[in-house]
């Protein structure tokens, strides 16, 4: 619900592969992108659950030839998952006087996957709240701001769900968020009488589960850490003590208080997935005898830190080896977690400095309603999107009337449970028919899916009238 089980993409790349557009300028005709002859894609992300795939497909744009303008459509369940992106985005955006890259990179792994979080986070996210607040409010100071935004498409309901989101993670003493106790409660209820034994189920999911599935990054000493108490991205010269208010859900006024639905996410996979998994430096993947030499944590710190450069530079990105430090095979002690709700908003700093401008680029959020006009083939989406990226936990509102909304030239990628720790016959079930679905709506797939034995983390399937050789099989396949 917080983060997706999928690497982040950058799918403007995804979408000049699928069709072998050359990413060249050519003379005398137009950019890559849509049907309508405009430079223009429009990309649509239903429930993404976090800014991964706009954060590296902006990185990434710099590094195109041909560079269309970008309308990016974010259609995510609640208001609170909203609040929780713009703040995510908000991070990776952020003036770059404000931070160094590394300390950027740890402010947003803390917001981003754990529970419990630092008090310069803390204070972060809420003087952050109040800048966002102001923004949503004030359509004068989201232009100043951060003119590629564009909330037109939330409806009063959803703005309102947003200015309590940004409310609650005010420091205030009625703003109680015990996550650690709403966090033992929701892993009690899953183990029931395995929860005194619960190490032994966690290394099961992890083990026998997870490293099958394209997770042998994920180290077991930060897995079964993050299993326990919700921590997923640990250093030795931090400790987290607050709680990271941004995972709270349902959200509901009761006087000056808040009424909320505790810790609803996911509490079997891990915030380890969007970043953690797979980086540009093959030595950071690097093991002995199933012991990594780099946690999924420094794997997400150092494409983390690629990202954050790219955006703000504009050009490739250099890691420092010395950077990253091995902790694969560690085993860190940990201080027992101290959950404080003191208020202690003196002294905050004040974020409200424009965002780092990224041309051409707009990003539009939508109302979670609109996931039914799509369902339904509402005709104001019709031939409106030239990509399509859908959660596996969006599947069940997938219909034939759906596909209506892609282009006549369109990639659709749809994540699939290969991340969870559901049986294998499960797995292989969704997979069957999600690709019966693509097959009925008249898509061909972008990969030679019949000619690979691999796990697919996502399907990618093209819709286009042009007659195509069969793809040959991608290196890339095995997780894709």
């Amino acid at each position: 619900m917080f983060w997706g089980l999928s690497s982040a993409l950058d799918l403007y790349d995804e979408y000049l592969k699928a069709f072998k557009i050359k990413d060249e300028p050519v003379a005398g005709e137009v950019n890559a992108g849509g049907d309508d002859g405009l430079n223009t894609l429009n990309i649509l992300i239903c429930g993404g659950a976090d800014p991964r795939h706009v954060i590296k497909t902006l990185a990434k744009r710099y590094s195109h030839g041909v560079q269309p303008k970008l309308n990016i459509y974010v259609l995510d369940g609640c208001a609170e998952i909203i609040a929780r992106n713009m703040l995510l985005l908000g991070i990776a955006l952020e003036d770059p006087e404000s931070f160094s890259l590394v300390s950027k990179a740890h402010l947003f792994m803390d917001l981003y996957g754990n529970a419990v979080i630092r008090p310069s986070s803390h204070h972060y996210m809420a003087a952050k709240a109040r800048t966002l607040l102001q923004m949503v409010t004030d359509e004068e100071k989201l232009q100043r701001l951060a003119p590629m935004l564009n909330i037109d498409g939330l409806k009063y309901k959803e703005r309102d769900g947003l200015e309590m989101a940004f409310s609650f993670w005010q420091p205030q003493p009625w703003h109680v968020y015990e996550v650690t106790s709403y966090w033992e409660k929701r892993s009690r209820a899953l183990l029931g009488t395995r929860y005194d034994h619960r190490d032994g189920a966690f290394d099961w999911d992890l083990s026998m589960t997870l490293k099958s599935r394209g997770g042998e990054q994920i180290c077991s000493q930060e897995y079964r850490y993050w299993r326990e108490s919700g921590v997923a991205f640990v250093f030795p010269e931090y400790e987290q003590c607050k709680p990271n208010k941004t995972l709270a859900a349902g959200l509901v006024r009761n006087g000056r208080a808040f009424l909320h639905r505790g810790y609803v996410g996911d509490i079997q996979t891990g915030p380890f997935c969007g970043f953690g998994l797979r980086s540009t430096e093959e030595r950071m993947h690097h093991s002995v005898h199933g012991d990594n030499d780099y946690r999924a944590t420094d794997v997400t710190e150092r494409n983390l830190m690629e990202f954050f450069h790219e955006l703000q530079t504009q050009t490739a990105y250099e890691h420092d080896p010395t950077r990253s430090r091995r902790y694969g095979s560690v085993h860190l002690l940990m201080t027992p977690l101290l959950n404080h709700q003191e208020v202690d908003a003196d002294g905050q700093a004040s974020y409200d400095r424009p965002w780092i401008p990224v041309a051409g680029v707009t990003v539009h959020y939508l109302s979670p309603t609109e996931m039914l006009q799509l369902q339904q083939g509402a005709p104001r989406w019709n031939s409106m999107f030239d990509i399509a990226y859908v959660a596996y936990n969006y599947f069940t509102f997938l219909s034939q009337a759906f596909f209506l909304a892609l282009r006549s030239q369109a990639l659709m990628v749809l994540e699939t449970k290969l991340m969870t720790v559901e049986r294998r016959e499960q797995v292989q079930e969704y997979e069957a028919k999600a690709k019966e679905m693509m097959k009925q709506a008249g898509l061909k797939a972008a990969i030679n899916y019949q000619a690979i034995n691999g796990k697919n983390m996502l399907l990618k399937y093209k819709k286009t009238d042009k007659e195509e050789v069969e793809d040959a099989p991608e290196d890339e396949a095995e997780v894709e």
